[in-house]
């Protein structure tokens, strides 16, 4: 497919249509069954939103973050009034092995804690411009890529461009997750979620574009942080539960899909910084390790079926 004129915005990478195999039959069960599907052309943020084109938005809009409002109690009956503040929930490192099953181990929700101050009061943006903005819940994503005239992928086209090209391979870059010994992105090395080897020198976030791009020219497909996608979370790739991602059973809150993995994936725990890899996350959550990109679409809005993706 020839692409429109453009790039319609900055750092924006063509992805021209076509079909793929979604999902995989090798990992978890809610990536379950490779399908086919028939993905129209669209333009992509060559990496995550950032710290600095979030304040800009920001600044514009006057745009107040879910993270840094009051809750509100009709929608949480359950939950300590004391709780019901601003904040957002934080990774804090557990000091040695711990029961996996449970998440509140290693998250802990942090008042104060927002995009402007990801770990909380006392954390700042110093020298993370080039970070992805994260402490983002679903509503701000939109609320941005609204602003930027621009939209959330769906899961299908970001699946299909996370893969670069590259049919039914593990990872955005090939089946090797080092290959020659060189790390491909931000991840998690060692024990979680105690024991991080900073093979790839990063503790929490990096800078976009610090490892190298897929097949289209697009940076942090993998790892670094997770991404919103457009998506309801539905089971029709089967059943499966969360891994790092909070979750609880009982969750009244509509679940979206996010992709991508972020820099607390370990193989040990969590294997989902690749392409097929995907997670429901209700989406009121903020936390240090969920961000987006945007895309824009050839079709125009209504044209629905081929540019957010069709099933075969």
């Amino acid at each position: 497919m020839t692409p429109p004129p453009g790039p319609p915005a900055k750092d924006m990478v063509w992805v021209a249509g076509g079909c793929f195999l979604m999902g995989s039959d090798d990992f978890y069960p809610e990536e379950r069954p490779v399908h086919e599907v028939e993905a129209g052309g669209f333009w992509m943020d060559r990496h995550p939103v950032t710290n600095a084109q979030f304040r800009r938005f920001v600044k514009a809009t006057g745009y107040v973050t879910v993270a840094e409002r009051p809750p509100d109690p009709a929608d949480y009956p359950d939950a300590d009034p004391d709780l019901l503040v601003p904040g957002g929930l934080v990774f804090q490192p557990s000091t040695g092995p711990v029961d996996l099953r449970d998440w509140r181990a290693w998250w802990a929700w942090v008042p104060g804690a927002s995009w402007r101050h990801p770990e909380g009061p006392g954390s700042t943006l110093h020298g993370r411009d080039l970070h992805p903005v994260v402490q983002v819940c679903h509503a701000d994503a939109q609320a941005y890529a609204g602003w930027a005239g621009k939209a959330l992928p769906s899961e299908a086209e970001w699946e299909y461009a996370a893969r670069g090209g590259l049919e039914s391979k593990v990872f955005c870059w090939g089946d090797e997750f080092a290959p020659k010994g060189r790390q491909m992105a931000n991840t998690w090395q060692g024990e979680f979620p105690w024991q991080n080897l900073l093979l790839d020198r990063y503790e929490r976030t990096s800078p976009v574009g610090s490892f190298p791009p897929n097949g289209y020219g697009l940076h942090d497909m993998a790892g670094n942080v997770w991404e919103w996608t457009s998506d309801r979370f539905t089971a029709h790739h089967g059943d499966g539960d969360t891994c790092c991602a909070p979750h609880e059973p009982q969750e009244t809150i509509p679940r979206n899909v996010i992709k991508g993995g972020s820099h607390l994936c370990a193989p040990s725990y969590c294997l989902r910084y690749r392409p097929a890899a995907r997670q429901g996350e209700a989406v009121d959550t903020a936390t240090t390790h969920i961000g987006f990109r945007c895309v824009l679409r050839s079709a125009p809005d209504g044209a629905g079926d081929q540019a957010g993706g069709r099933q075969g």
